[in-house]
């Protein structure tokens, strides 16, 4: 499997009980495209990509059966009706005229309403589609020689297939091109074209060309909506899950109503999920926001920024601290500024410095709750909450996160490279009818503070 992150590229092995059997990574430096803004080096990438199949291909100690792709979204690829690469990569941080998205809004029904038809924050380049009608006005003797337009996953998939292909998760994910009321392209896809290919069913994999054995190669599939794919297949409940980093993404697939404007200018969106359903999402800058609060709390107590690492979770304390506050927020009382930097609260308030990250963490915990109720119905069905990534690994977070739940089971969760199995497993069943997930999830039960509530 390649797992192509916006940094790190990874390739990865999977043996038929879904063990990583290899894994390497590299980081390739980013240059500037034709325009002088830097993104990603897709000559270098792609000359990679071909090295480590033909690596693999020829190793006697493995017998590869498939490859698939799974990349990060909001980047499109431009083919000629040869197959030929006719652009760089154009990195989704672009900056890029105003104008281009707002005449597209108007001639659709508004901004508020094609936003919440397509599922789509306003976000400039990193709503894809929108990338090709930057093209096709600033670039037109390009946008002219264009035959299709693909996602990144379809793009290196083409590399070994020469197929030009598409799926739902990579069309359905902010992209502004899918119409979440029709389950279809959005009409305004018309004005490029018949560059857009018909999304093919997410298992879809054909034979490789381009190497020296014919392997079936799967048409890849979005990060977001593969990290989902081991939780499709093991839970025959509903869930929610968490995936903690820098950016908390809350995911709930068990939501089927449509986006409301309100959730959108909050930050919310719809991923698509490999049963081509809306996953209804809420976006939080946890991690940042521990970060640069966790800074200024060390910096007041003398200690190391990495000091909380060490801090050990202390119910007594917890105890403390929600009663003095009553069970309201400290940290973020007035809301998150801009540098999402709580300048209101002074470290100096607290006794130390233990007791101030136990505060900060349990706030964040409730932005986290605020995050999630942002994507939730009152009669919510979910039983389990999966936590994943960083934060999985913070005591505190996980215990009042089930603290906060009675209702229902809160798990960390620790698979290797979620991304990737995911991506695997779609491969695995769609050449393989014998195939049979594991089931281990790495599944953690987290143990609620008794008494809070």
């Amino acid at each position: 499997m390649f797992d192509i992150g916006k940094t790190n590229k990874k390739v990865l092995l999977f043996n038929r009980s879904l063990q990583i059997v290899h894994e390497a990574e590299t980081i390739f430096p980013e240059i500037a495209d034709d325009d002088g803004f830097k993104g990603d080096d897709i000559e270098k990438l792609e000359a990679w990509i071909f090295e480590k199949c033909h690596q693999f291909l020829q190793d006697d100690s493995f017998e590869v059966h498939g490859i698939n792709f799974t990349t990060y979204g909001a980047t499109l690829m431009y083919l000629d009706g040869r197959g030929t690469r006719l652009t760089p990569v154009y990195n989704y941080l672009k900056p890029m005229p105003e104008r281009i998205a707002e005449e597209l809004y108007e001639r659709y029904g508004g901004k508020e309403e094609f936003c919440r038809r397509t599922a789509s924050p306003a976000l400039g380049m990193l709503n894809s589609g929108l990338q090709a009608l930057w093209l096709k006005e600033k670039k037109p003797e390009v946008f002219e020689r264009v035959s299709a337009i693909l996602h990144f996953p379809q793009y290196l998939s083409h590399l070994l297939t020469g197929i030009a292909s598409a799926e739902h998760t990579s069309i359905g994910c902010h992209t502004a091109l899918w119409d979440f009321d029709r389950m279809q392209y959005h009409p305004w896809t018309c004005e490029l074209g018949e560059k857009l290919p018909e999304p093919s069913k997410i298992g879809t994999a054909y034979p490789s060309v381009t190497l020296e054995k014919e392997i079936p190669a799967g048409i890849g599939i979005h990060d977001s909506s593969s990290s989902l794919v081991p939780y499709f297949m093991h839970s025959d409940d509903p869930f929610i899950l968490i995936s903690t980093g820098t950016w908390c993404i809350s995911m709930n697939p068990f939501n089927p109503s449509p986006l409301t404007p309100s959730q959108l200018e909050q930050d919310c969106l719809a991923y698509m999920s490999m049963q081509q359903k809306p996953v209804k999402s809420s976006r939080l800058f946890l991690g940042h926001i521990h970060d640069v609060n966790t800074a200024r709390i060390a910096a007041a107590f003398g200690v190391d920024e990495d000091a909380y690492k060490g801090v050990v979770f202390n119910e007594d304390l917890i105890r403390s601290l929600w009663k003095r506050s009553k069970g309201r927020r400290v940290f973020y009382r007035d809301g998150i500024p801009d540098d999402h930097l709580d300048e209101h609260v002074e470290p100096g308030s607290f006794s130390s410095f233990e007791e101030a990250y136990h505060r900060l963490v349990m706030d964040l915990v409730d932005l986290t709750i605020h995050s999630i109720g942002l994507i939730t119905e009152p009669d919510d069905a979910s039983k389990n909450i999966y936590i994943t990534g960083g934060f999985s690994k913070n005591p505190i977070f996980v215990q009042m996160m089930a603290t906060r739940f009675p209702e229902k089971k809160v798990f960390t969760s620790e698979i290797a490279n979620a991304t990737s199995l995911g991506a695997a497993m779609v491969l695995w069943n769609a050449v393989d009818q014998a195939f049979t997930p594991s089931s281990d999830l790495g599944l953690t039960p987290a143990e609620p503070v008794e008494g809070i509530l």
